[in-house]
């Protein structure tokens, strides 16, 4: 006789799969028609089920962006690097995960219309970014101010060159990138003022 874990595995799976396929579709349709003009609808046929599954599993359209866009940056700790180190390791980690993250890529096209995608970009980089700067900032309240000033620099390459593709921007080798931007970063997390 089959336990009651046998019999439910496969409906799990089934779920699972569909959660899957379901994330799947809504990053590509928020990627390429952005957070406003994106539906429930068309997310649901490009994942082969019916809106009513998105409904069930998401609860709203605000609920399935969250979940379609929730990122972990992966960011180094930055106080167990030398401290020389840490704005070309912040650069060349950017770099990384901007060419490796879609879903980075997804959201970034979204924030720079939507103020939904905004507001999930600003959490994502304060949730984020915010306590890897204050491990190394030498004066904790000026932590927020230098955060956001490595923010401008990591989402501008983001825009410019994989966005944008602004043609320079692309043409540059990530070495190139590192040796730019690197010491500007570094300026931002661990000079004692401006």
């Amino acid at each position: 006789m089959p336990s009651p874990t046998d019999s439910t595995a496969p409906a799990a799976r089934r779920s699972d799969a569909t959660r899957a396929a379901i994330l799947d579709a809504a990053r590509e349709r928020f990627a390429a028609d952005g957070y406003e003009r994106a539906t429930i609808r068309a997310i649901a046929k490009d994942a082969r089920i019916d809106p009513s599954m998105v409904m069930r599993y998401y609860g709203s359209k605000e609920g399935l962006f969250a979940a379609a866009v929730a990122v972990d940056l992966r960011i180094p700790d930055l106080a167990a690097l030398p401290r020389a180190t840490v704005g070309e390791t912040l650069v060349r980690h950017f770099l990384a995960q901007w060419r490796e993250n879609e879903v980075l890529t997804a959201l970034f096209r979204v924030a720079a219309s939507n103020p939904a995608g905004a507001e999930r970009t600003r959490g994502l980089f304060r949730d984020q970014l915010l306590p890897a700067v204050r491990r190394v900032c030498p004066d904790p309240e000026q932590a927020p101010a230098r955060a956001a000033l490595v923010a401008a620099q990591l989402l501008g390459l983001g825009l410019t060159r994989f966005v944008l593709r602004f043609p320079a921007a692309v043409e540059l080798h990530d070495q190139e990138v590192v040796a730019w931007l690197g010491p500007t970063v570094q300026r931002y997390l661990t000079a004692p003022h401006p």
